[in-house]
């Protein structure tokens, strides 16, 4: 049987790059800790399943050292003010996916003669940030009124998504890599990144975020939109990030959700706090945490007031349970973006497309699975 020569150092890099302890990688494959003492050499096949167990291209493996693997867009993520050096593979492989599909749907719209989009790069960092969430508010459609009659945050979420589509964003919101359930996204390491382009500008949303969080990431990526920056962020409405553009693409975000001048009418100072933020929350459709920030930039809550309260809310927000799952074809037309997944269908039904790529950038394995998806999304197959 014949092996391959593999150093333990590579081995060891590949487990910890995919987040795994090494006695949890042992029980998935037995022959780890003795090719980790360098006591054994893998064969190919062998090298290829643990290559696949820990989404390590199997190249990289043969290498003498660790390839410094960087994020392929300006990364804006900060953990204390402090950037994030190493990307998941869940993160990059994410990442990838997304740009082949912009990538398709850009050659698409130029082959037909789309004209660019005249919103992607519309605005510049420091306009006044009032004007610019107007602008914005206005291009979608976003009436803060009708959010507020809507029932559910998922509701405002869909129909958010909904007025993005509408203008020519590819809203794909997922909270696991491609299709494949068991590798959960975490969002604590991203909530969701933008592709500018101007013929194909992609959001992505980290849908294992909450839903009233995944309001804020939207707004804060349709923003990078708007000034025609690709980024990886972690938005959130806590404090002022340290970079300028994430700065102020935040105060953007936050007037567009949450009109400050709307919310000053209607907040009430002198209610309980915990019942008044349930209230605001609900009735802007946002997380309680931009509630928050709201309160502080409308001169409410300072200092270590606004900071125990937001601490306090992060730990009751994290022992929340998580939603259920729900119908397939639903989940892969959020996690696709309807624009795409109906393009792609319709070049491929019409033999533009091939059915291997198309099943690739789609997710899905099985013929019967496309027609039901082509069906779902109105096409006769």
């Amino acid at each position: 049987m014949n092996r391959v020569p593999v150093r333990p150092e590579m081995l060891r890099w590949a487990c910890e790059r995919a987040g795994y302890d090494p006695r949890e990688l042992a029980h998935r494959i037995p022959q780890f800790p003795a090719w980790e003492r360098g006591e054994k050499q893998p064969t190919l096949k062998q090298l290829e399943g643990f290559a696949k167990a820990t989404h390590t291209p199997v190249g990289f493996l043969f290498l003498t050292e660790p390839p410094e693997e960087v994020v392929p867009i300006p990364d804006f993520r900060t953990v204390a003010d402090a950037g994030i050096r190493r990307p998941s593979p869940d993160l990059l492989d994410t990442l990838y996916l997304c740009q082949q599909r912009q990538d398709w749907y850009r050659d698409l719209a130029r082959a037909m003669g789309e004209e660019p989009f005249p919103f992607v790069g519309a605005a510049q960092v420091n306009d006044d940030m009032v004007r610019t969430a107007t602008t914005i508010r206005h291009a979608l459609g976003f009436d803060v009124e009708a959010r507020r009659q809507m029932p559910t945050w998922t509701d405002a979420l869909r129909r958010f998504i909904e007025q993005a589509d509408a203008l020519g964003v590819l809203v794909m919101v997922s909270g696991v890599v491609g299709s494949n359930n068991r590798r959960k996204l975490n969002p604590q390491e991203f909530r969701g990144f933008a592709l500018s382009d101007d013929l194909a500008p992609l959001v992505f949303i980290n849908g294992a975020d909450t839903k009233a969080a995944q309001m804020f990431t939207l707004a804060h990526e349709l923003v990078h939109i708007w000034i025609g920056q690709s980024a990886l962020s972690d938005a959130e409405a806590s404090a002022p990030p340290a970079q300028a553009v994430e700065r102020w693409c935040n105060q953007v975000a936050a007037e567009l959700l949450v009109p400050l001048e709307t919310f000053r009418a209607e907040h009430d100072r002198r209610a309980d706090l915990r019942a008044e933020l349930d209230r605001l929350a609900r009735r802007f459709k946002v997380s309680t945490l931009v509630i928050l920030r709201r309160m502080h930039d409308a001169g409410g809550l300072r200092g270590e007031a606004y900071w125990a309260a937001y601490e306090q809310e992060v730990q009751r927000l994290r022992g929340l349970p998580k939603g259920s799952g729900s119908d397939f074809y639903l989940t892969q037309a959020v996690r696709l973006s309807r624009r795409f997944a109906s393009a792609l269908v319709a070049d491929t039904l019409e033999g533009n497309t091939l059915y291997r790529d198309a099943f690739r950038m789609l997710g899905i394995k099985r013929d019967a699975t496309f027609r039901e998806m082509s069906a779902r999304l109105g096409y006769a197959v």
